[in-house]
């Protein structure tokens, strides 16, 4: 799609972009390498809530790609900023993981399972969702509670197909109490968007999101203002282009291309 620019911010998703589970995608060390030695601003953005912010941090340098704590943003992150902001000391359930119930408690946040205490209802990618877990949600959502999420993605990459991610369990909360979710952190939520720019401090044009959704990691860097990077090595293909509702800036086969 023409020739590709250099930007001073680069961000990029992970699964599916850099890496699939423990390998990494063609051309990321030579990409990250180049970007670093010419002075350009790296970040490192998920919408996995599973693992925290210094777990993709070992993993990163334990694929040998480099990174720090100051390079890496997952939507855990921004729903404990999100809820500090808004919330702060708030009563919460949880229908996700460790991690992310770890990063809340750390935060200043008691978990509870009683009707009429809950405040908020956070649904997240959960390989550990119950029944119990559902019928919490929804007696607490039914008591006053509000639905929040981590994401909205529907599935997971991993090596020979997916995991069902935060959709599923968004779309079981809502479909029993009759609510839809208020707030979502998690790409393309704009949320998520300022959080990236306030941390690169570089204006969105002089910025480029890097991904292979369309639906999240394109959308959420074309309405944000930025140029986007499709990347055909995850989960949307070609055929999705006609109906994505961004088109992006460039369609690219390896990270290779965006080498400035």
């Amino acid at each position: 799609m023409g020739t590709i620019s250099a930007y001073d911010g680069y961000i990029f998703d992970l699964d599916g972009t850099i890496y699939l589970g423990d390998t990494v995608l063609p051309g990321a060390p030579a990409l990250l390498r180049a970007l670093r030695a010419s002075g350009r601003k790296v970040v490192f953005l998920s919408n996995n809530p599973t693992k925290t912010r210094p777990q993709y941090v070992e993993k990163l340098n334990r694929l040998g790609l480099g990174g720090d704590i100051n390079e890496v943003v997952n939507s855990s992150y921004v729903m404990v900023q999100w809820l500090l902001a808004n919330a702060p000391g708030a009563s919460l359930f949880v229908a996700g993981e460790q991690p992310l119930i770890g990063e809340l408690e750390a935060a200043g946040f008691r978990m509870s399972e009683t009707p009429g205490e809950v405040q908020f209802v956070i649904a997240s990618f959960d390989r550990t969702f119950t029944y119990h877990k559902l019928q919490v949600a929804f007696d607490t959502i039914r008591a006053g509670a509000r639905l929040l999420a981590t994401n909205p993605d529907r599935y997971c990459p991993v090596p020979g197909g997916g995991e069902p991610d935060a959709a599923s369990i968004i779309a079981a909360i809502e479909a029993c109490t009759a609510t839809r979710c208020e707030v979502m952190v998690g790409k393309p939520s704009p949320i998520m968007a300022q959080t990236v720019m306030t941390m690169l401090g570089l204006p969105p044009e002089r910025c480029i999101m890097v991904g292979d959704r369309l639906e999240t990691d394109i959308a959420m860097g074309a309405s944000a203002g930025m140029a986007t990077a499709f990347m055909l090595t995850g989960a949307s293909t070609r055929a999705d282009l006609p109906a994505a509702p961004y088109q992006p800036t460039y369609i690219c086969e390896s990270l290779e291309e965006l080498i400035p």
